[in-house]
């Protein structure tokens, strides 16, 4: 039966109405519904598609309580019950018991009030407040004499409260109720000689369906003579009492008069129909009638007491008062901050405005102790913009950049408007998340690297080092070479880098004298999405080292040819008869050359200039002389250590080869016929080219009559063939100079048999700074004296021919 009723009083329950001005919600429900059951749906009410709700992140929020009674499913927007609904525990003896909810939606925030109307169900069955009434009545009371009993108390309110009384039929006493007092009616006298004592049975019915009853004992004694009963003062008395009153404050008195003597008159008095709550609050004095604080009051948990007194005399009459105390509010509560969702972390790159997290201020206080005003701190790049009702959005005010600053600590203060007002605050940990938006960084422009030739492969030239200041996989940096061509091949035939170090690394050994320079470009990146890099330059310098040996081009190495130089009789002290030429591949102090005589046929004839290699006569040269002189010459170069090469320079002194009858000592054994012929051909190139250049000069004579005429030709003895393009000309260093000049006046030619006369310009040679250019020589020969270039010409015609005369005799001999 009880379920069929309940049943029946939760189909009962309906939508009251729906405020589209405030965004209001109202909903009817029974008290007791079970866990789960629905009350309405939301998401139609509001006109709002049911996906919508998880989207938005909905939620409900008690409104001035952190306990919610009613929950939403977001899967389909249905309002259901969250947790036990007892009215009684909630609003007491209100007839009116409203539950309010809000209802939260973000992204965009939109805000409802959800107002629940609790309504009564009856489960609760009218209680007595003690389970045996006593009451005494004298003998003497006339009929119709009427006594006030204590009514029945049920919990429940409207027609579930207690609706009516029924008292069991009896002989002496008749029930008179309304709504203020319930009476028993004395409707025949009392005889306490026929009887002391009378039980009667009261029953107390409420309007419920089904309806429920309580009853109590009333026992009569009968006594003689106590026909006043006490009488209040007041019928209501009321007072105000502020929430932060301090215990044994005394809230009000209340006073009742007995008109009897004595004991008939002797009033007390005491609390009736009161839980054991507010028996924790509030003390009666039992003799004075003095209500007493004796627990801590809050008007944010009730803001008002309704407490009813009794006042009794010695011999049992008694009457009823009601005292109503008022709690006002004072400023004892800070606001409470709520941080109701937060994106956390931030990506650095987020606009500014943009909003991060929503919070949620309350104050229990009312008036304008409720009334708060919520900011942060000045130093950081957010900022709170108030929106609707008691809820701030969390904003960004400027560009973030985690590298800079990765993590704020936000800090929230909320202050009332109260007197004093009162602040709370709360702290927010906010982290920005990083992007990769900043490059490798070379921690300088550009890179030297130093490295010595004929390295091993696989030595460390130098280390190159990027900083990202993003985090983690976008801070990771990694090195590698770019593309790209030394010398025609790839730059990774000669140089590799360590991806994680950046220490780069030789492939190969490296040779100075086909390399001394060359740049790498150097690539870090980082291992963002998308990635970024930078490049750098390496420039990589490969110094000398002393691994060549001097290289003697003049006079030709032995076995290759046999070269013999003339120096005449009458040369002087200090002529310059010949000189040593000499290169080295190496640099620097390496290709330094100096010049030694290390054996001669006369070690006090001929000296050697020390860096220039020229042979001179130390003193004029004597018949005492020997003919042929020897002269073994070392060139060493400067580096550590130092290398060296020597050649053998062979001098003959005479005036003119026909002097020398030698000749046949010095020449190599070969076929007369093959020297014959080259002799042969060689005069008749000699003249053919004699002839021809008689020709030219006779023209360029007759072109340039006025022009000055050289008396010396400048040419270098060396052919051309000698000098390799790879050496440079170094002054004082060994190699080829052109401070003095010689001329050749004739060669024997051939790899059999080299004679060479060398005639010394030191007399008449320019300074070293007018040396003749390679182009000037040229011109200075065509200018030259024809006269000068016959006599040359003639003699060398004159020496082939006696040289073939004397080889024609030799053969006879033979």
């Amino acid at each position: 039966m009880e379920s069929k009723v309940i049943l029946l009083q939760t189909c009962g329950f309906i939508l009251l109405y729906f405020d589209a001005a405030y965004g209001d919600l109202s909903y009817s429900l029974p008290e007791e519904m079970k866990r789960g059951s629905v009350v309405g749906n939301l998401a139609k009410d509001l006109g709002l598609e049911t996906g919508a709700l998880s989207k938005r992140r909905t939620r409900i929020d008690a409104e001035g309580t952190d306990k919610r009674f009613c929950d939403i499913n977001l899967s389909n927007g249905e309002l259901i019950v969250a947790d036990r609904i007892d009215r009684e525990g909630l609003c007491g003896e209100k007839a009116s018991c409203v539950l309010k909810h809000e209802l939260v939606l973000e992204n965009p925030l939109e805000l409802h009030r959800i107002t629940l109307h609790v309504q009564d169900i009856n489960d609760n069955s009218p209680q007595f407040n003690e389970e045996l009434i006593n009451i005494e009545i004298r003998e003497s009371a006339i009929k119709g004499a009427r006594f006030v009993i204590e009514d029945a108390h049920d919990a429940d309110v409207g027609k579930n409260s207690v609706q009516q009384y029924n008292l069991k039929k009896n002989d002496h006493f008749i029930l008179a109720a309304n709504e203020n007092t319930i009476e028993l009616v004395l409707d025949k006298e009392l005889d306490r000689e026929n009887q002391q004592e009378i039980n009667l049975l009261l029953t107390a019915l409420d309007g419920g369906s089904p309806q429920r009853s309580g009853t109590v004992v009333i026992h009569v004694t009968v006594l003689d003579a106590n026909d006043n009963a006490p009488v209040f003062s007041q019928a209501v008395y009321k007072a105000s009492l502020p929430e932060n009153s301090p215990l044994d404050t005394v809230v009000v008195t209340v006073n009742a008069a007995d008109a009897d003597e004595g004991v008939n008159g002797d009033v007390t008095y005491e609390f009736v129909h009161v839980s054991e709550d507010l028996k924790k609050v509030f003390s009666v004095n039992r003799k004075l009638g003095e209500i007493k604080l004796i627990g801590a009051v809050d008007y944010e948990s009730t803001s008002s007491f309704e407490i009813r007194v009794k006042a009794k005399d010695g011999l049992g009459l008694s009457s009823y008062s009601k005292v109503i105390i008022s709690v006002t509010d004072v400023n004892d509560n800070a606001p409470v901050i709520n941080l109701k969702s937060l994106t956390n972390p931030v990506p650095e790159n987020v606009s500014p405005g943009t909003e991060v997290g929503v919070v949620n201020v309350q104050d229990r206080d009312s008036g304008n102790n409720r009334q708060v005003r919520c900011s942060i701190q000045q130093n950081v790049p957010f900022k709170l913009v108030p929106s609707i009702k008691n809820y701030y959005s969390l904003v960004t005010t400027g560009q973030l950049d985690r590298e800079v600053v990765s993590d704020y600590n936000i800090t929230i203060t909320a202050t009332d408007e109260g007197s004093p007002p009162l602040s709370s605050s709360k702290s927010v940990q906010l982290s920005v998340a990083d992007i990769n938006d900043n490059p490798p960084v070379f921690e300088e422009q550009s890179y030297s690297a130093y490295v010595s030739e004929n390295n091993k492969p696989g030595s460390t030239l130098c280390s190159v080092t990027a900083r990202d200041p993003d985090w983690r996989q976008n801070g990771t940096v990694i090195y590698s070479v770019l593309a790209g061509e030394v010398n025609g091949a790839p730059v990774s035939s000669y140089v590799s880098v360590n991806g994680d170090t950046g220490v780069i690394h030789a492939v190969r050994s490296f040779d100075h004298e086909q390399l001394r320079s060359f740049k790498v470009h150097v690539t870090a990146r980082d291992n963002g999405s998308p990635p970024l890099s930078s490049n750098v330059t390496v420039s990589v310098f490969i110094s000398d080292v002393n691994d060549n040996c001097p290289q003697i081009l003049y006079p030709a190495p032995e076995g290759s040819s046999f070269m013999t130089e003339l120096v005449p009789k009458a040369a002087n002290g200090g002529s310059v008869v010949s000189k040593v030429i000499a290169v080295d591949a190496d640099s620097g102090q390496n290709a330094w050359l100096s010049y030694h005589i290390v054996k001669s046929t006369d070690p006090g004839l001929f000296t050697i200039g020390l860096h220039n290699g020229e042979i001179r006569t130390q003193r004029d040269i004597s018949e005492s002389d020997g003919m042929k002189q020897n002269l073994i010459v070392s060139v060493k170069d400067n580096g550590q250590p130092s290398l060296s090469a020597t050649c053998s320079m062979y001098l003959l002194i005479s005036d003119n080869l026909a002097e020398v009858p030698e000749l046949k000592d010095i020449s190599y054994e070969e076929k007369d016929s093959k020297l014959t012929s080259y002799l042969i051909i060689a005069l008749v190139c000699v003249s053919t080219f004699f002839l021809t250049f008689i020709i030219i000069i006779l023209g360029v004579r007759f072109c340039h009559r006025r022009k000055p005429r050289l008396l010396f030709d400048g040419a270098v003895a060396i052919p051309g063939a000698y000098l390799p393009p790879n050496y440079a000309d170094v002054d004082g260093t060994g190699t080829l100079r052109s401070a003095y000049n010689y001329d050749a006046y004739l060669t024997t030619g051939s790899r059999t048999s080299d004679f060479k006369f060398v005639t010394s310009y030191n007399d008449n040679t320019l300074p070293a700074d007018q040396t003749l250019r390679k182009t000037q020589l040229t011109d200075n020969r065509n200018n030259t004296d024809h006269f000068g270039l016959l006599q040359h010409d003639q003699e060398a015609i004159l020496f082939l021919y006696s040289s073939l005369d004397r080889l024609m005799k030799h053969k006879s001999k033979n």
